[in-house]
């Protein structure tokens, strides 16, 4: 995945330092059409290099203020606000050719604290040549992750965990606390993550390195939003109308393509109901089944023909099937095992978006800042699965304010995986991340984000035509009264009955399973929801796989789990007796973490990390400077 990575010094060893920031770029560069680049400043002992899209915000890197004082590699994109900007231009910065130009200049106005005025998801490093100052930050959720590890003599840093693997490899094992909470959350919890000796910078994070110290500190906490006085929900709806419609263009505008991944939903529903008139030449697409259209394909085309915009469905076809070991090590991979086996189908797809457009405007999140909505969930793996039940401790956020919840824990933790995944692929952009409308989130009545009323109002009062379609979940349409409250029963009852068709009967009524199955395959409205079926799938088309790879001696040998159960865990699945997906999810994917982070990494094969001499396609740039 796009990122940078590097290393800070305090004993400059120039050739050997700057082959192992190549060796760390490299473990990154898992796609040929990514750009490659270094930068070096060895008489401050920084050595650092960066991935990243080729037509994306960073792509010009690195960013160098006009009396060559200060440089900055960046990660990911930032939006600059109208009053930033005007503030920039007073003083002469003029963007030129370089759009991102702006960041450092913005530096050398406000200093170190110009992090503050930053809003997007992005990670960097300054260097400040005057002051002989480096500068390691990140955004305010923590999105951009940046994984570290501490020597005595040097600071090693990455986007990637799998790069601070490749050079230093005393830290290939598990951490076994997070490994505990892997299995019990689904994902790693704080700062913790599934590498021994390797942390996670926190959320907000502006650490200087100066004179051979490192100053911890944090530019920005939850806590800075959460003093704000609520406010009514007439006011809070008013102030919301205003602010959306306003950051809305700013992920919209695009010099190249721009691609809207449309669901059935509220908040992909929003967006088009506000769509700038910009917006002319986008192209709309839906994620969906190989054979039939999903709920959310069907209404979404209707919603983009209503738009005057181009649909297209993108399908999970056979050939995932046929080369889905290929597919689950590029997840694995490509997320350092944050999405397991079961999200493979994410990279796949956003492979075909890419096609379209690379750059993906979505909804995510929307529903987890606004509306209570969460998919954090205990993961309640069978306790036969271990050889020993593994300890995680307790999730002791819930308590938090729910906004604080869903954007400092949820969405960095728990969705980590799943949008890494898009973003190998894609410059991913929602909204509902955007710095204004998440701090405006906590200023709203409880009461309205236990409802979607407030979403329905929005897209009436912006765009009749679009309020017309109804939601996958009954909302909008043409009914009313009660007949509308009917639709919406409906339309929950069956997305619910669809999820268990789907996914299967949770574990304590899997005795159920076989009874279900055949009732749930006669009813037509079964599967017109969900495209993901991964439940039928380890069942039918990917059983030999399942079979094959839970029989894998190296799997076996695994410290984790119970031998016994995993050799009977396939066919018990197989047979629909059981539902153990997530246990095969679990097992496979640290499996595969084994193999291709740890026992196997010297050796990965060029589709899987390409070197930085190695694709022709591959534009690499390297800046060697005092």
């Amino acid at each position: 995945m796009p990122g940078i990575a590097g290393i800070i010094t305090r004993k400059p060893v120039v050739d050997g330092n700057v082959q192992t920031v190549r060796d760390m770029v490299a473990a990154m560069q898992c796609e040929n059409f990514y750009n490659v680049g270094m930068l070096f400043v060895p008489d401050m002992g920084a050595f650092s290099g960066w991935v990243t899209h080729g037509d994306s915000f960073a792509a010009r890197q690195p960013f160098v203020s006009e009396q060559q004082n200060a440089v900055l590699i960046l990660s990911g994109e930032c939006f600059l606000n109208p009053e930033t900007g005007m503030e920039l231009r007073r003083n002469g910065d003029n963007e030129g050719a370089n759009p991102a130009s702006w960041l450092v200049h913005l530096y050398e106005q406000e200093g170190e604290q110009f992090v503050r005025s930053l809003n997007g998801l992005f990670s960097g490093l300054l260097i400040d040549k005057r002051k002989r100052k480096a500068i390691l930050f990140n955004d305010r959720y923590g999105m951009e992750r940046i994984y570290w590890h501490e020597t005595a003599d040097a600071f090693y840093f990455a986007s990637e965990a799998k790069a601070l693997l490749r050079a230093l490899p005393e830290l290939r094992s598990f951490d076994e606390k997070g490994v505990g909470q892997f299995l019990t959350h689904g994902c790693t919890l704080e700062e913790r993550t599934l590498f021994n000796g390797i942390s996670r910078l926190p959320a907000g994070s502006l650490w200087s390195f100066e004179n051979g110290t490192c100053s911890r500190r944090r530019y920005f906490t939850s806590e800075n939003w959460e003093s704000q006085t609520l406010v009514s929900g007439e006011q809070f709806e008013c102030e919301f109308q205003s602010i959306f419609r306003r950051v809305l263009p700013r992920y919209t505008d695009s010099k190249i393509r721009l691609g809207i991944s449309l669901t059935a939903g509220l908040d992909t529903r929003m967006i088009m109901a506000c769509l700038p008139e910009t917006v002319s030449n986008a192209v709309c697409y839906t994620y969906s089944g190989q054979k039939t259209d999903t709920q959310d394909a069907r209404l979404a085309a209707r919603v983009a023909a209503t738009c005057g915009l181009e649909h297209r469905i993108l399908r999970v076809d056979a050939d995932f099937f046929d080369s889905f070991s290929t597919w689950t090590d590029k997840t694995v991979y490509a997320t350092d095992g944050n999405l397991g086996i079961i999200g493979a189908h994410e990279i796949y797809l956003s492979r075909q978006a890419r096609d379209l457009s690379p750059v993906r405007l979505t909804g995510i999140c929307g529903g987890e800042i606004f509306r209570n909505i969460s998919t954090f969930k205990p993961m309640n793996l069978s306790g036969k699965l271990f050889e020993q039940q593994p300890t995680a401790g307790e999730l002791h956020h819930r308590s938090e304010h729910p906004v604080t919840f869903a954007a400092f824990r949820e969405i960095p933790w728990n969705l980590f995986g799943s949008i890494t995944a898009c973003r190998s692929q894609l410059c991913l952009r929602s909204p509902y991340l955007d710095n204004e409308l998440v701090g405006l989130a906590y200023r709203a009545p409880l009461s309205l984000r236990k409802s979607s009323d407030s979403a329905v109002r929005f897209v009436r009062n912006n765009n009749k035509a679009l309020a017309g379609i109804s939601t996958d979940m009954g909302y909008l349409g043409s009914a009313s009264g009660p007949l509308a409250v009917l639709n919406r029963m409906a339309a929950k009852v069956a997305f619910k009955a669809d999820y268990y068709f789907s996914h299967g009967l949770p574990a304590k009524l899997s005795l159920l399973e076989p009874a279900f199955r055949p009732f749930a395959a006669g009813m037509q409205y079964f599967g017109s929801h969900r495209y993901l079926h991964y439940h039928n799938w380890f069942r039918k088309e990917l059983a030999s796989y399942v079979r094959q790879s839970l029989s894998d001696v190296q799997t076996l040998q695994s410290p984790f789990w119970n031998r016994g159960f995993v050799k009977r865990m396939a066919e018990e699945h197989i047979s629909g007796r059981k539902n153990y997906v997530q246990e095969i999810n679990a097992v496979l994917t640290l499996s595969a973490i084994e193999r291709l982070l740890f026992r196997d990494f010297s050796n990965q094969n060029a589709e899987m990390a390409i070197s930085c001499n190695g694709s022709a396609k591959t534009k690499f740039q390297s800046a060697h400077t005092n």
